[in-house]
C-alpha cells in the first residue's frame, strides 16, 4: 500500500469520524487539512474542484472527499478516501438504527450538537474568508457572488442560482467570443440542467430490496443539494406514495443523519435498516453512493482541461464564487439557530480566534465542542 494511499485513508476516516455540520462545514475541514496544513493542492485547485462537484448530482462533500483521494492517490485514492469518508458514519447510523428497532425511541443527542454548532459556523467561516480570497477575482465574480447570496433568501433553487453564476462570469468574461462564436455548443454537460420533475414518478410499487436499491440508486443519480431536498424526496415516495415509512420514522432518520457524523446522506442506510435490515441498510446506502464515484471518475480528468479553457474556466470561476454565495447563506442560516445563548456566541468567537490566531485544527475544536456539550447537558 502507497504511503499516499495510506495519508488519504487516515484522513478521512478521521473526518468521517468527526466532521458534523453538514457539506459546508465538510467542505471547509478539508480546505483546512489537504490545502492549508498538507498542501496537497492550492486553494484554486481545491476551488475548481468544489466548482465540479455542484455541476454534478450527489452529495458534494462525498464527492470532495472522492476527488482529493483521486489527487492525490489516483484511482486507489478515490475508493479509497471516499470509502474512509463513508463508511463511520454509516457505521454509527447502523449502531443508532439498530438500537432505535430494539427499543422504538430516538437516541437524543441535542447535548452534542449544542457544542458543536457554533464550532461548525467558525471553521465555515475562517474556510469563506480563505477561499473567498482566491474565489473573487474583481467586480464580476464579487457581483456574482452577493447575487447569488441574496436570490437563495429571496428562494430561488440553489441549482440555478449555481448554473445562473456560472453561465453569467461565463458569458460576461468572454464578451466578444459569445458574440463571434455563440455559446449553445459550449453548455455544460446535460447533467447539469437535468429536470428533476421526474424522480417521484417511478410508480406504487410493494417493498423490495431491489426496488429500495433501485429507488436510492435513481436518487443518488440525479439529486442535486443537500439532505433537506433530499427529504423532499423521501416524504413524496417513501411515505406519500409507497406507504414504506411514517412520517415519525421519516423525521427520525433525517434527525439520525444530522446529529451524526459524516455525509447527511447516511439517512438512506438508517432508511434501509428499518426497512430490510442489514441488506436493505447496504443496498440503500450502496445506491445512494455508487453515483458519486461514476460521477467523479468521468469529470475529475477534464477539470484542469476546463480550467485551460477561456471559455469554461470562467464557467469555473462563476460556479466557485456562486458556491461560497451558497455556503455564506448557509452559514447564516445555522447560525441563527446554532448562538442561542451567550455561551454558544463565545463559543464561536473563541473558535474563531484560535483558528485564525493559532492555527488549530478544526477535528479537535469539533471534539472540545462536543465535550462542552456534554458537560453543559450535566445536571448541576
Amino acid at each position: 500500500m502507497s504511503e499516499r494511499l495510506v495519508e488519504v485513508a487516515k484522513l478521512n476516516l478521521r473526518l468521517g469520524l468527526t466532521a458534523f455540520g453538514g457539506p459546508a462545514a465538510h467542505i471547509a475541514m478539508m480546505h483546512d487539512e489537504t490545502v492549508r496544513r498538507r498542501r496537497w493542492l492550492s486553494d484554486e485547485e481545491f476551488l475548481d474542484l468544489v466548482g465540479a462537484t455542484n455541476l454534478i448530482p450527489g452529495p458534494n462533500s462525498t464527492e470532495m472527499a472522492i476527488h482529493l483521494g483521486f489527487r492525490r492517490a489516483g484511482w486507489p485514492g478515490m475508493i479509497g478516501g471516499g470509502l474512509c469518508f463513508i463508511v463511520p458514519a454509516v457505521s454509527i447510523v447502523l449502531i443508532l438504527a439498530w438500537f432505535y428497532v430494539r427499543f422504538e425511541s430516538t437516541l437524543h443527542a441535542e447535548w452534542l450538537l449544542y457544542g458543536v454548532k457554533p464550532v461548525v459556523i467558525a471553521v465555515i467561516a475562517q474556510a469563506l474568508w480563505t477561499l473567498g480570497r482566491k474565489a473573487v477575482k474583481g467586480p464580476l465574480t464579487a457581483a456574482a457572488g452577493l447575487a447569488v447570496l441574496f436570490g437563495y433568501f429571496l428562494g430561488v433553487n440553489p441549482v440555478a442560482l449555481l448554473l445562473a453564476g456560472g453561465l453569467a462570469v461565463m458569458a460576461a468574461a468572454n464578451n466578444m467570443r459569445w458574440k463571434r462564436g455563440g455559446i449553445g455548443a459550449l453548455l455544460p454537460s446535460p447533467l447539469v440542467g437535468m429536470n428533476l420533475a421526474g424522480v417521484s414518478a417511478v410508480g406504487a410499487a410493494p417493498f423490495s430490496l431491489s426496488a429500495l436499491f433501485f429507488w436510492f440508486l435513481k436518487i443518488g443519480a440525479v439529486l442535486y443539494g443537500s439532505g433537506y431536498v433530499l427529504l423532499a424526496f423521501l416524504r413524496a415516495d417513501l411515505v406519500a406514495h409507497f406507504g414504506w415509512l411514517t412520517d415519525q420514522q421519516l423525521i427520525d432518520a433525517v434527525a439520525i443523519g444530522q446529529v451524526t457524523p459524516g455525509p447527511v446522506f447516511t439517512t438512506a442506510t438508517f432508511i434501509g435498516f428499518l426497512l430490510g435490515g442489514m441488506p436493505g441498510a447496504f443496498l440503500a446506502t450502496l445506491g445512494i453512493f455508487l453515483p458519486s464515484f461514476l460521477f467523479v471518475a468521468l469529470s475529475n480528468p477534464l477539470i484542469p482541461r476546463m480550467r485551460r479553457s477561456p471559455w469554461f474556466g470562467a464557467l469555473l470561476d462563476g460556479v466557485n464564487v456562486a458556491s461560497l454565495g451558497l455556503m455564506a447563506a448557509v452559514t447564516w442560516q445555522l447560525g441563527r439557530v446554532s448562538l442561542v445563548d451567550p455561551l454558544t456566541v463565545l463559543v464561536v468567537a473563541a473558535a474563531l480566534v484560535l483558528l485564525f490566531r493559532f492555527r488549530i485544527n478544526s477535528t479537535w475544536l469539533i471534539l472540545g465542542g462536543a465535550v462542552l456539550g456534554w458537560l453543559h447537558a450535566m445536571p448541576v
